[in-house]
């Protein structure tokens, strides 16, 4: 079997580091990552988007927090000049006026801002360690800042992962948004149901999370909480985008694979392993090669990527594959 073209779009998580302990993130549940030691060094990052001359789209997020990479500014800045679309998530506590001002310097095309809940009490809940009038104050500040040069970029969008204990304040972010001056609000589900691993093993605690907490479960009709956020973002002006809940009937035809990310794009992670996406989490699932003992090109026409691609074109993907959100078309 030949290869797909190299990918077009690119993830590489920068840093494996972060400052809060999300509920929802495996991070909460693993030991802490020094911020040096568990980031990407531009080298590696220019040798990577160097190697893929067709890239389109570079998308510097992995686990950790961007803002926490050293070398994240130069890092946009050298994507930026190669013409390739750049932009990352940030939980925004870390978004200062000083920061904002080289993002969009460095030529930052998109920025995601995690806020997922409208008040305090829910949203410090879940992205513990962080204070919403922290991240209101660096956003507003980085719009007062867009603002002030009329720059068009980065594309701004506020993004919200619903959960039984937050689905009621979706209207109540849509409302922030507006005031805040942020143009998008993208809502989607837990990323993945962790159903592949074991019942007391290492993915136990986030399994348990997702088991609690996650929309689909079919108990909590999220319809009512959707359509009052849609009402009011199509009054305020502000474009939203809500998730499936109820996973949608296979549709396929035979031999079209139920995810065309392996095909597409891939996830590097800071320490060089290839992964097929983010959505698996964890360094030990659907690792593919690793960058640093072959080249990407290598890996990516590698055996070990060509069987795997071969299971998404089946009935059977790979374990994997089954809990995750996109593949359910639910994400």
């Amino acid at each position: 079997m030949t290869a797909p073209p190299l990918p077009r779009e690119l993830q590489v998580e920068v840093t494996a580091a972060c400052n809060l302990r999300c509920r929802m993130c495996l991070v909460r549940y693993r030991p802490a990552v020094d911020r040096r030691e568990g980031s990407l060094g531009l080298d590696r990052l220019k040798a990577l988007v160097d190697a893929l001359p067709d890239l389109e789209r570079l998308t510097l997020q992995g686990l950790g927090e961007p803002l926490l990479a050293p070398d994240l500014i130069a890092m946009v800045a050298y994507a930026a000049a190669r013409g390739i679309d750049v932009g990352f998530n940030t939980n925004g506590t870390l978004l200062t006026r000083r920061i904002a001002e080289r993002l969009v310097d460095a030529g930052l095309a998109w920025l995601h801002i995690s806020l997922d809940g409208a008040t305090a009490g829910t949203y410090e809940g879940i992205r513990d360690g962080a204070r919403l009038a922290h991240v209101e104050r660096n956003v507003r500040g980085l719009v007062e800042l867009m603002r002030a040069r009329r720059a068009q970029r980065p594309a701004l969008s506020l993004v919200v992962v619903a959960m039984r204990r937050n689905v009621a304040e979706l209207t109540g972010v849509v409302r922030l948004a507006a005031e805040w001056g942020v143009p998008t609000v993208r809502v989607q589900n837990l990323a993945h149901s962790f159903s592949d691993t074991e019942r007391e093993g290492a993915y136990r605690a986030i399994r348990e999370f997702t088991e609690a907490e996650a929309l689909w479960q079919g108990d909590m009709p999220a319809d009512a909480a959707f359509a009052e956020a849609r009402r009011v973002a199509e009054a305020s002006g502000v474009a939203l985008r809500l998730p499936t809940v109820e996973p949608a009937a296979p549709a396929r035809p035979p031999g079209t694979p139920g995810c065309v990310w392996p095909w597409t794009g891939a996830y590097v992670r800071h320490d060089g392993g290839v992964q097929p996406c983010c959505m698996l989490m964890g360094e030990d699932r659907g690792v593919l090669g690793d960058v640093r003992t072959a080249s990407f090109a290598t890996v990516w026409a590698g055996s070990v990527y060509e069987r795997f691609r071969e299971a998404l074109e089946g009935d059977r993907p790979p374990e994997v594959c089954r809990g995750c959100s996109m593949y359910r078309g639910v994400f």
